[in-house]
């Protein structure tokens, strides 16, 4: 039972330890994912796209 409760007491200390991020901070790190994986994915379609058309032109 004494495993218990220290192990509760680390935990609890652990917890206070922890930086949550504002809403802020939330918001700013999903625009700035949401634009990254916007960039690399029509980066992707442009080579994907070139590479159709030099594929298509020498086939």
């Amino acid at each position: 039972m004494e495993k218990i409760s220290k192990f509760i007491a680390h935990a609890k200390e652990e917890i206070h330890k922890v930086i949550f991020p504002t809403k802020v901070q939330i918001r700013q790190a999903f625009i700035s994912v949401i634009l990254v994986v916007t960039v690399i994915s029509i980066f992707l379609a442009l080579i994907d796209w070139l590479m159709s058309s030099i594929v298509s032109s020498v086939i």
